[in-house]
């Protein structure tokens, strides 16, 4: 199972960059490999047969301010010119600059998951990444690379996730007048997940190399094959399609290849003569299905459709099914693959190259040291594994002091300290509160159904638990966090007592670093924030 994510991390160590850089322009054969993140230069995306072709120039005019309770209307001041001009793209630089009149600029409002809206003047071809990154800045997000914009089309119960180099403008052009769609902006860790783990998106039984390659590409090569325009592998297995002017669904044998996507009108046969033409990916787009099950009667929820970029109604729509979760995402990343191609694999190093060009961090940060003071003198901690316990321990010093200066004169009292535990995840921003389990599961699926993505929440069947929701192997589990009173003090375990923890905060920190009884450690935790 590991052998095509071994052979993905060999590839950053096979090969000169002046070979690998050769053979995607030239565009012959099998590429052995695409280069590391932190060794390709910055080059234009290599087109690919159905790519969307999008330039983006920066745009030279000025903005006019704009009234409203939602524009923002005041720029935000620049401390660190230097900085902020070196990291950012030239369009975000310019979003950031002070406002003065021009036409070449709009104004786009954009959402967030508890529907909160920020209206912000744009230029016309500012791109998907740059909005994401305007926004990480405006309201002081930790820049992951995981915030995506999401186009959301209400009334067709419809989202995909907008690539990092699509033209905003573009996508608003083809909504009509009448239709009600936003622009979403939350996270997706699952975006480029696929590029690290290809063994999670694609299965062996799904997927089988082109006869353009006539079968001599391995699967432990399939992300370059999709990268490379020559060759293709084929996505091909059983989904259910609704009948158009019908409620009805059938089941058929899908085949997706580089000339589009196909069902077969007789079993399982992939002959020319049986296999019928649905879709291509030049001017149509993939999109996730909302409520597949109620909206249209799907057998699943696992839903999903494909919808010309110009189509703004439901019989525009080509509504697919799929069993379960990995079908229906495997099928998904290989259209984005076929559509975008080397496209996505620029999107996923950019960032990287962008760090290492130029690192957010300051010279001073850079040279901080551990110091110990509990002598008469001052010593640098230069031992590492000296450094972590120290600081561990200045954590839970801070943490005892806050508990004391919170329950007022004298020392706390065990009932007291045992409230302001309970109360410490509170400010948390993986704790969720009172939210439901179908809430929860809707959440992560939203942000990504990768391993170790989690929410801390309280249990609906009982109040005085909470329960840990955790994705693995893009399935979500419910672990209950159960309160233990030993002797008038307050602890929490999810292993039956086995494992105890003065509050929840330390509960997630000690699963952060060790899986113990769960699945996986945790690893991201579901961020909502309030534009």
């Amino acid at each position: 199972m590991s052998d095509m994510n071994n052979t993905l991390d060999g590839i950053h160590t096979s090969g000169s960059l002046e070979e690998k850089a050769e053979i995607y322009q030239s565009g012959k054969g099998n590429v052995s490999g695409f280069p590391s993140p932190t060794l390709i230069p910055l080059r234009a995306p290599l087109p690919t047969p159905n790519a969307q072709k999008i330039r983006t120039t920066l745009c030279k005019g000025n903005r006019s301010n704009t009234k409203g309770e939602d524009s923002i209307s005041s720029p935000v001041p620049n401390p660190l010119p230097e900085l902020i001009a070196s990291t950012l793209t030239p369009l975000l630089y310019e979003c950031l600059l002070p406002s003065t009149k021009s036409s070449a600029t709009q104004l786009i409002k954009v959402y967030n998951e508890d529907n909160t809206s920020r209206a912000v003047e744009v230029p016309s071809d500012i791109t998907a990444r740059d909005i994401c990154q305007l926004f990480v800045l405006k309201n002081h997000c930790i820049d992951d690379h995981s915030w995506t914009l999401f186009e959301h089309i209400s009334h067709l119960g419809i989202e995909r996730t907008i690539e990092d180099h699509e033209s905003v403008m573009e996508v608003l052009s083809g909504w009509g007048m009448d239709t009600d769609c936003r622009l979403y902006f939350r996270k997706n860790y699952a975006k480029y997940e696929f590029f690290r783990k290809p063994l999670d998106f694609f299965p062996d039984h799904m997927v089988s190399i082109s006869s353009e390659t006539n079968g001599m590409v391995d699967h432990s090569q399939l992300i370059q094959t999709f990268l490379n325009s020559s060759t293709c592998p084929e996505i091909h297995g059983h989904l259910h399609a609704k009948e158009q002017s019908r409620k009805s669904w059938k089941k058929f044998y899908f085949v997706l290849r580089r000339s589009g996507l196909y069902f077969s009108n007789k079993g399982t046969s992939k002959e020319p003569r049986h296999l019928q033409f649905i879709a291509d990916f030049s001017d149509s787009d993939v999109y996730t299905v909302l409520s597949a099950k109620k909206r249209h009667g799907a057998p699943t929820d696992y839903g999903f459709c494909v919808k010309s970029i110009k189509g703004s109604s439901g019989r525009d729509l080509k509504l697919l099914c799929a069993d379960d979760e990995q079908t229906r995402t495997c099928w998904i990343t290989a259209m984005r693959l076929l559509k975008y191609g080397m496209e996505l694999y620029q999107n996923f190093i950019q960032p990287h190259q962008k760090q290492k060009a130029s690192p957010m961090r300051s010279i001073s940060e850079n040279s901080l040291v551990a110091m110990d003071f509990s002598g008469q003198k001052s010593r640098v901690i230069e031992n590492p594994s000296e450094a972590m316990s120290v600081a561990v321990e200045e954590g839970l010093s801070w943490r005892r002091k806050s508990c004391h200066r919170l329950s007022g004169h004298g020392s706390p009292s065990t009932s007291h300290s045992s409230l302001l535990n309970m109360a410490l995840h509170l400010g948390q921003p993986w704790f969720h509160g009172k939210l439901s389990r179908e809430e929860a599961q809707r959440i992560i699926t939203q942000q990504g159904l990768i391993d170790g993505m989690f929410i801390l929440r309280d249990s609906q069947s009982n109040p005085k638990t909470f329960v840990l929701s955790l994705c693995h192997m893009q399935k979500i589990k419910h672990f209950q966090i159960i309160p233990v009173d030993d002797d008038g003090e307050l602890f929490y375990s999810l292993d039956d007592d086995q494992t105890r923890f003065t509050d929840l905060i330390q509960l997630v920190e000690f699963y952060q670093l060790n899986r113990g009884v769960l699945p996986c450690k945790l690893k991201h935790h579901c961020a909502r924030i309030t534009l």
